[in-house]
């Protein structure tokens, strides 16, 4: 494709080089290969599952270790809250009073989001907020219509010149409300990194956002600040950083060409999650917690969450210390036999590595350079929920191109469901990825690795878009927890449904852990 001079300013501009453009280009050519599922990880079969003794085991064991280690919790938390109200933006814009009611108009969208919305009303965390609102904008408010009135809470809420609810940042909605208070995603994340992801009575988290809000959570960080700080005993220390934009992708048309705005420019877009994967490798922690920013939940369920988020970080704890004692000991080169038994054991049933059926031929040497590149490697312990039917990724055996089978989280998108056989495994998986993960990114020097050796670039999906209502392709770098992390060594642990509470759509916050009652 050529580029104008204008072209490579703009790609400059943005900390790119052409040649990252015409690779992402040549991606878009040659398609994103679907990957090869070989069979759903399950109990077992891929799956740890703990009893209560083996939990209570690896919360001692982490709660022993965790003034000696340096922990972070890493949330990302970049979008607006767009999507969470889509339901609501739909009946602002396509509802007419004059000519249906509320009740037609849901069943013509058989809508039961926005049904749901209108029950659960007075149950919503920012319900009265929005009532007092509603009396500075509209006055005669009370003597309107039962419809009318649904109509105006809605736009008081999402109007931009009035609450602006759709471009506010998720992690700063109100999510809860309390006796005295509502509080935000963002405050429920600082009071949860209290029992779980402080060290010594501090805190330290990493929220990645879109630098427009960077002012709008430094205001909130200093507003809940110092009650936060006084009702759990713990000191905060809040980092901020930025999707960057050289991570961005550029965009082509359904036909393949460049994909160009109005005034000629061509058009990159965000890279999804992806992208964060630069972020995380600034952290510089032994243990690091990561979680969305909406699954959160209220007081009363926090002690119960933080229990299983103690359990993956002891689980995380006790095999990385064998795992650091094996590549002492293969660095040392005297290595017996019997120890190379043992690691290759300890691969296959801690760590889910499958070996290679060649590998007993190898000479000792090569043995114990395998082993130790098996085993040098960030590891994760993912929890994992039963499949309740919600969407997104889950965890699978796959099968790359070399015919090496290995534990991934696999988005939707990245599956051929039109193949028969894939398709029957993904019917067969038991288990849905809730973004809950334990990481440990140094190597056993304490040294932290460099996360982008550990990518599988195949992994990138292409994705129908519009933009000013033009379709067009983009292309999402592999997920931060799915081919970002395709080459780390990788345990899954079941964990409760207790543990996952995200908030998609608003109506979401109607649901028992969003509620204080």
């Amino acid at each position: 494709m050529k580029f104008t001079e204008k072209d490579i300013q703009q790609i400059e501009s943005k900390g790119m080089t052409l040649a990252q453009v015409q690779s992402q280009l040549e991606l878009f050519e040659t398609g994103m290969p679907f990957v090869n599922l070989s069979s759903a990880a399950t109990i077992n079969k891929g799956i740890v599952k703990c009893s209560e003794v083996t939990k209570a085991r690896y919360i001692n064991f982490f709660d022993s270790k965790r003034n000696d280690v340096s922990i972070a919790k890493f949330v990302p938390a970049s979008g607006a809250a767009t999507r969470m109200f889509k339901t609501l933006f739909r009946f602002i814009d396509e509802y007419v009073p004059e000519d249906e009611t509320i009740n037609s108009f849901i069943n013509k969208y058989k809508d039961a989001d926005l049904s749901l919305f209108f029950v659960g009303i007075e149950k919503l965390p920012f319900y009265n907020t929005v009532l007092e609102q509603i009396e500075v904008f509209y006055p005669d408010y009370a003597s309107f219509s039962n419809d009318r009135q649904k109509l105006l809470f809605v736009k008081t809420m999402m109007d931009e010149d009035k609450m602006n609810y759709g471009f506010y940042p998720k992690g700063l909605l109100p999510f809860h409300e309390y006796k005295d208070h509502l509080a935000t995603a963002f405050e429920e994340h600082l009071f949860e990194a209290a029992l779980y992801a402080s060290t010594n009575n501090i805190a330290f988290l990493h929220f990645t956002i879109s630098e427009v809000y960077k002012k709008m959570f430094d205001d909130e960080f200093v507003r809940i600040r110092e009650i936060v700080e006084q009702k759990t005993n713990t000191k905060f220390h809040i980092a901020f950083s930025y999707q960057k934009a050289s991570t961005d992708t550029i965009a082509v048309t359904p036909e393949n060409e460049l994909f160009r705005a109005d005034n000629g420019q061509l058009t990159f877009r965000p890279s999804g999650h992806g992208a964060l994967l630069e972020n995380l490798n600034l952290l510089d922690s032994d243990v690091i917690f990561i979680k969305n920013i909406d699954n959160v939940v209220v007081y009363k369920y926090e002690d119960e969450v933080a229990e299983y988020k103690k359990m993956l970080a002891g689980m995380l704890l006790e095999i990385q210390q064998e795992v650091f004692d094996h590549l002492k000991l293969l660095e040392s080169g005297e290595v017996t036999e019997e120890d190379i038994l043992t690691i290759s054991q300890f691969l296959v049933n801690t760590l889910h590595v499958v070996i290679s059926s060649e590998f007993e031929k190898y000479s000792t040497k090569y043995q114990i350079e395998y082993l130790f590149d098996k085993l040098n490697r960030p590891i994760r312990i993912c929890g994992m929920v039963k499949n309740e039917g919600e969407p997104g990724g889950g965890p699978f055996w796959v099968k790359d191109e070399k015919g090496q089978i290995s534990l991934q989280i696999v988005e939707s998108a990245q599956i051929d469901l039109d193949n028969k056989k894939q398709n029957e495994i993904v019917k067969n998986a038991t288990h849905f990825n809730p973004v809950d993960l334990v990481c440990g990114i140094k190597n056993f020097k304490g040294e932290v690795f460099d996360l982008q050796q550990f990518v599988d670039p195949k992994t990138a999906f292409i994705t129908m878009k519009t933009h000013a209502g033009k379709e067009l392709m983009a292309l999402e770098l592999p997920g931060l927890w799915n081919g970002s992390m395709a080459d780390w060594n990788t345990v899954f642990v079941e964990v409760p449904l207790i543990t996952f509470n995200p908030v998609k759509t608003v109506t979401d916050l109607l649901k028992p852990t969003h509620q204080i009652e």
